[in-house]
């Protein structure tokens, strides 16, 4: 009886034979995955000045990420490409192609990271980072990337205790939104010198509060400190209010080679959201020093006013923000939102005009049956010139990307 076997036998094995001895695993090929996004976007801007950006392509990406060899070496890439479907040459510019209405593919993402604990990591090479001033503004059809070396990691968080972030590094250079080449960080600010941006930051959280700073220092360019305090109020309803206060100080260094001359400025911003049942109302500030613009050229700009459109960053401006945002999953259907938001400036002084951006939002994402992974979604901005004959720009903007394997 003992020689009976009741199961199927393996490919090549006798019935009754002993089972054969499983192949070794290698971790760094069968612990790799594969994953692509698919994106077509339509962008249709009217400027003050009556001139038109207009566009229509499609693209998306391929990403791969290997398992670890040896449980410390990874390696990812990603290639991202960009081709029209729609492109007039006279309404050149928006960001969704080259110069000249001009398709393009990249090799965006192409790094090695080395896992120095379980919660300690280093990386060299092409890739994405997600900090206040550098990161990948993913709001065209392909994001910015970065080249550079880096380490970071997580500390504590465990039996309520606090819990730390921390990271720093070298970025020597970036890929713009729609480029296939990477350039020094210098020169994608505008200044006419091969440098790079050494940064560092650490947050501290525990329940409700965190507390996290940055800073970017460019030698003879610029240097940028950031830092941001969140936390939540319980309401005896049950809800939370959650408050935001965020801080920027930046100034010239060395040689002060991006404005030709010394500068220094800073913005300071606070933010309270609020949630009722499907709904959130964020209210938000931001005033920003007259010494100078604040500057973002490697990202979109972290102020709580940005928009759209309009960043609200201007020297001397401030701005207020009104937003609510709604969950259509009762009313319309699973994986449907949609939020309206007011930002009025002041300020300036002439020459420069005063402005007010009304932004329209709509997405909605399938997630279950045959279509999952497939997203929708409708942006439109109006931004309001106060002066000079009353201006507007009018900015219309339509998404889909299908991501798989579907999530």
């Amino acid at each position: 009886m003992d020689q009976i076997n009741m199961a199927n036998p393996a490919p090549g094995q006798a019935l009754g034979s002993p089972p054969a001895a499983p192949a070794e695993r290698s971790p760094f090929v069968d612990d790799s995955r594969i994953s692509a996004q698919l994106r077509t976007f339509y962008f249709n801007r009217e400027n003050f000045n009556d001139t038109r950006n207009e566009a229509w392509a499609i693209g998306g990406s391929v990403s791969y990420l290997s398992g670890y060899l040896a449980d410390r070496f990874r390696v990812g890439a990603v290639v991202y490409t960009s081709q029209p479907l729609y492109a007039p040459e006279d309404r050149d510019g928006t960001l969704l192609l080259k110069p000249g209405q001009e398709g393009y593919t990249v090799l965006g993402q192409l790094y090695g990271e080395y896992k120095f604990t379980d919660r300690i990591f280093g990386a060299i090479g092409r890739k994405e980072y997600n900090t206040p001033y550098i990161n990948t503004f993913d709001v065209r059809m392909t994001p910015k990337t970065f080249e550079g070396i880096t380490a970071y990691g997580t500390a504590g968080g465990k039996d309520g205790a606090p819990a730390w972030k921390f990271g720093g590094g070298y970025i020597s250079k970036i890929k713009e939104l729609n480029s296939d080449e990477f350039v020094w960080m210098s020169r994608d600010a505008g200044a006419a010198v091969d440098r790079g941006v050494f940064l560092g930051g650490a947050n501290y959280a525990q329940k409700d509060f965190s507390l996290g700073a940055i800073n970017y220092y460019s030698d003879d360019i610029i240097n940028i400190f950031y830092t941001e305090a969140k936390t939540a109020l319980s309401l005896a309803s049950g809800g939370k209010v959650k408050l935001a206060a965020q801080f920027t100080d930046q100034r010239s260094t060395g040689d002060n080679l991006l404005m030709g001359q010394s500068f220094s400025t800073n913005q300071w911003g606070i933010k309270g959201e609020f949630g009722l049942s499907a709904a959130q109302l964020t209210v938000g500030f931001t005033d920003t020093a007259s010494g100078a613009d604040i500057q973002s050229p490697w990202s979109g700009h972290p102020g709580y006013t940005m928009a759209q459109v309009q960043n609200f960053n201007r020297a001397g401006e401030s701005a207020l923000i009104l937003k609510v945002a709604y969950d259509l999953a009762r009313q319309w259907r699973e994986g449907a939102s949609a939020y309206a938001l007011l930002v009025h400036g002041s300020g300036r002084n002439a020459p420069a005009y005063n402005e007010d951006e009304f932004d329209l939002n709509l997405q909605w994402a399938y997630k279950t049956g045959s279509l999952r992974g497939l997203s929708f979604r409708l942006r439109y901005a109006v931004v309001m010139q106060r002066g000079g004959g009353d201006p507007s720009l009018n900015d219309f903007r339509f998404i889909v990307n299908y991501d798989f394997p579907r999530p």
